[in-house]
């Protein structure tokens, strides 16, 4: 079947002329009809095309279609490969936490691009204008929805596609790598008979063999990867000298490049005749790429491919591949779920990765297959070979899901308490029948209808209103004598911020404390359940504990390492030995601290979440307590942060004071210095008018004043408090944009002097509080 046939007036958002007999198959079901669609098939059978069919028939009937990616680097390699959508006068947007979202863009496109993490935020706002487009859509893809087996993953796929189901009804197109129980995937997203496709191997374009290979565990980690690796290449080698390519999937980007190095110095011992140093050309083309480490490795023939890479080096590689240069390429897990690279040997060398929040783990079922997958180049092979490389006490395990496949669970249940939260949040559940009912939109609902035993479905209304009870006894949910539920503050941010609850209540445990510093607040991040698996390696230690000394003992060996992460990053001297978990550690804990601030700034007051504010940016750009203030202005980073500082110049008022002048003399250039000048400006500027408090007041006189707070600059939401000789008078939160008053009593007390003191303090910022003090004399 012709795609100009089929599909005319879509033919050009294809690269290829004739569907193959998967998609000739399905074809009908997905542009003929508006059925849910399940469809199973083989990796590298043409699945994608199944999607981008929906899309089509979704914009030929006027509609909006959402593409749910597996992961965040696939969601690039979409926008750059549907440009053929817009070529044809239709908008793709891809909407990720990494980019500035713009509304507008999402609300006029034809075609959204997201992840599931990033789709269930969305939803979580949905009745903000900021994300209403999420309920706008007509068809929902999802790719590889066999993700619902993924134990941290899986569970927000399946509250998503539930959410959506309620809020906006879509019709959904599920595709999925083979699985046995498509079955039930099927009857969770209620796609008839005629809409449920599980195309076997034989849809395969190429044959696939597959099988086990072992090697001996050593006690030292770093030579077993030598053990493996050589492993691999006594399983590559045979189709390298016969003109084949071999692809390997390593744990990290590290491994792709120490593997790959290792790997040329043993091809010329080996005498396995590959690489194009005779290829002037190529050299040419080589000379292009900006890593040097990949600019070597090429020549020989051998390539490492990672999300780490530049795109223009990464297109490179996958171009270089598919012509047949690269005779060996190293790669992440990424490459396995996005390009469709084949090669005819598949190996994984790695079945256990370190991930800096989890430690040690095991490959995913799901990733392992997907990379086995890969294996048979379409025209070129009659047959594909992948194998796994693992120690012997494993080989069993994957012996049998090589042979079985890994049937599709719910993980559902292990986050139930803070799912059920955010629908509560959300306003989706009003009452205890709603609670049922979205039991029964859910995947865990089905999985557990069809193994009733493995998932005591007998019990299982119980376990959620058990759950529903919970949340009230711990202050998240509110339930009325009718048994109506409503979300308090705490569940209401503890579902914004898509924290574990045990984070939520430590959080809120805080700010109750009457005195709130900051080793209390980094603690209780590091202590959060989200860090819960990071672990800490004996090499680490010493690092650990020359950043803590004996501080924080009541932390496990995790929670350390991660304070001591926090702790370096205020003065960007993360010691070398935590450099490489500290970019991840540091990014789940700035979104810890921003959730903690709103928890402060809710319960604890403004100077309590500023605080937290001044950590967070402290945190983010490794900058002193006094140049914190100017990372508020746009166009000050770390450095320009702390030359300013250096220089006397610590508040964004003090930047408009000194001018583009005095900051071109500081070293600005002079376009930078004007920009910086005027984004100061914007910023507030403060300033306290004593007004008709006196200098002096009579022993035993009384009398009632106003202060006024100006603000020159830009409005902020700020707190005004008021104290006398230590003591609170006067607490106030407003939205300052010029004047506000605040009352002060001027009493003659038995003291001999009172002492005042006027703070501002910003919620939202990360200046330092102004304050300003005056003393009365008592006579």
């Amino acid at each position: 079947m012709k795609v100009a046939d089929a599909v005319p007036e879509f033919a050009a958002a294809f690269d290829f002329d004739e569907f193959n007999a998967m998609q000739r198959e399905a074809l009908p079901v997905l542009v003929e009809t508006n059925h849910n669609v399940v469809a199973s098939a083989p990796t590298a059978s043409g699945k994608t095309a199944l999607a981008e069919l929906a899309i089509c028939k979704t914009l030929g009937d006027g509609g909006t279609a959402l593409f749910v990616a597996p992961m965040r680097a696939l969601t690039n390699e979409k926008e750059s490969e549907w440009e053929r959508f817009e070529d044809l006068g239709y908008s793709v947007y891809v909407v990720t936490g990494e980019r500035d979202l713009n509304p507008r863009r999402a609300r006029h496109a034809d075609v959204l691009v997201m992840t599931p993490e990033k789709v269930d935020s969305a939803t979580r706002k949905h009745d903000s204008r900021r994300y209403d487009f999420v309920t706008d859509v007509d068809c929902v893809v999802i790719d590889e929805v066999h993700l619902l087996d993924s134990e941290r993953r899986g569970g927000v796929l399946e509250v998503t596609v539930s959410r959506l189901r309620r809020l906006c009804d879509p019709r959904f197109v599920a595709l999925s790598a083979t699985m046995p129980n498509v079955e039930d995937v099927a009857a969770w997203l209620d796609a008839p008979a005629e809409a449920t496709f599980a195309f076997g191997d034989d849809y395969r374009p190429v044959d696939l063999q597959t099988g086990v290979k072992t090697y001996t565990h050593g006690e030292n980690s770093f030579a077993d990867k030598y053990r493996r690796l050589y492993r691999a290449l006594d399983l590559a080698e045979p189709h390298v000298r016969d003109d084949g390519q071999a692809l390997v999937f390593v744990a990290s980007r590290q491994d792709a490049v120490s593997a790959a190095a290792k790997t040329r110095d043993e091809l010329a011992e080996r005498d396995v005749p590959i690489g194009a140093r005779g290829d002037y050309d190529f050299h040419n083309e080589a000379s292009e790429l900006s890593d040097d480490r990949l600019h070597k490795a090429v020549l020989d023939g051998v390539a490492f491919h990672h999300a780490g890479l530049s795109k223009a080096d990464r297109d490179r590689i996958e171009e270089w591949f598919k012509r047949g240069t690269i005779d060996i390429l190293f790669s992440t897990s990424t490459l396995a779920w996005g390009v469709n690279l084949p090669a005819r040997c598949v190996i994984v060398r790695d079945t256990k990765y370190h991930d800096p929040l989890e430690g040690e783990v095991d490959i995913s079922p799901l990733d392992l297959l997907q990379m086995l997958g890969r294996a048979g180049r379409p025209g070129y092979d009659d047959v594909g070979y992948g194998w796994v490389v693992c120690d012997r006490s494993d080989a069993d395990r994957y012996r049998r899901l090589l042979r079985e496949g890994t049937e599709i669970e719910s993980h559902l249940a292990a986050d139930l308490d803070a799912h059920l939260n955010a629908e509560v949040a959300m306003g989706t559940i009003d009452d205890l029948d709603d609670v049922l009912s979205w039991l029964e939109t859910t995947y865990y609902y089905v999985r557990a209808a069809s193994e009733p035993a493995a998932y005591d479905f007998e019990g299982l209304r119980d376990r959620v209103r058990d759950t529903l009870d919970s949340l009230v006894d711990r202050g998240f949910v509110e339930m009325g004598p009718d048994l109506a539920v409503e979300s308090t503050p705490l569940g209401r941010l503890a579902s914004k911020y898509y924290l574990r609850l045990s984070t939520a209540e430590a959080f809120h445990a805080l700010a109750a404390r009457d005195r709130i510093d900051v080793d209390a607040i980094l603690e209780t991040v590091a202590a959060a359940a989200e860090f819960d698996s990071v672990s800490a390696r004996q090499s680490e230690a010493d690092a650990v504990d020359a950043v803590l000394g004996s501080d924080a003992s009541a932390l496990d060996d995790g929670g350390r390492k991660v304070l001591a992460i926090l702790r370096a990053s205020m003065s960007d001297s993360v010691p070398a030995d935590l450099r490489s978990d500290a970019w991840i550690i540091r990014r789940n804990a700035l979104r810890l601290l921003a959730a903690h601030r709103e928890f402060l700034a809710r319960f604890a007051g403004p100077r309590a979440a500023n605080l937290a504010r001044r950590l967070e940016a402290r945190i983010e750009h490794g900058v002193s307590r006094d140049a914190v203030s100017l990372t508020a202005v746009d166009g000050v980073g770390a450095g320009r942060a702390r030359n300013l500082a250096a220089g006397g110049l610590s508040r964004p008022a003090d930047v408009v004071d000194a001018g583009a002048d005095e900051l071109e003399r500081a070293g600005l250039a002079a376009g930078v210095a004007e920009r910086v000048a005027d984004a100061a400006a914007d910023l507030p500027a403060i300033s306290v008018d004593w007004g008709d408090v006196p200098d002096v007041v009579a022993a035993g006189d009384s009398q009632m004043c106003e202060v006024r707070v100006r603000n020159a600059g830009g409005g902020a939401r700020v707190g005004v408090r008021v104290t006398v000789n230590g003591v609170e008078m006067h607490e106030k939160e407003t939205y300052l944009s010029d004047v506000t008053t605040v009352p002060v009593g001027v009493f003659g007390a038995d003291a001999d002097e009172l002492d005042f003191r006027v703070e501002v303090a910003f919620s939202d910022l990360p200046i330092r509080p102004f304050v300003v003090e005056r003393t009365v004399r008592v006579v």
